[in-house]
């Protein structure tokens, strides 16, 4: 098991704390990949607007998320070819869930 007292810097002030367990065991940060899309809430895809082989530029509309009543418009960060769509129209996703895919 790790320990669980940490030692931190802070503004020049040495601190000790004690980590809890759920601290310990979480997920650890991954810097996100700019080539995959994912769901950043549950809901219903109502409209896709891409296909596969599709080159986009940034800013490009993908898809409409509706959740909690809401069309949550979906664009491209980055510009691209489409390489995987892992959605359907009318397909409910749960939270970050992989839609789509850049070469």
């Amino acid at each position: 098991m790790e320990n669980k007292n940490q030692t931190f810097l802070l503004e020049c002030t040495e601190y000790q704390t004690e980590l809890t367990e759920n601290f310990i065991k979480r997920k650890k940060w991954e810097t996100p990949n700019p080539k995959e899309v994912y769901s950043y809430i549950p809901g219903q895809i109502l409209e896709i607007f891409v296909k596969k082989g599709q080159h986009v530029e940034a800013g490009s509309e993908l898809l409409i998320l509706e959740a909690m009543k809401m069309r949550n418009r979906i664009v491209a960060e980055i510009s691209g070819k489409i390489k995987t769509i892992h959605v359907e129209i009318k397909q409910n996703i749960p939270k970050s869930h992989l839609m789509i895919e850049f070469e």
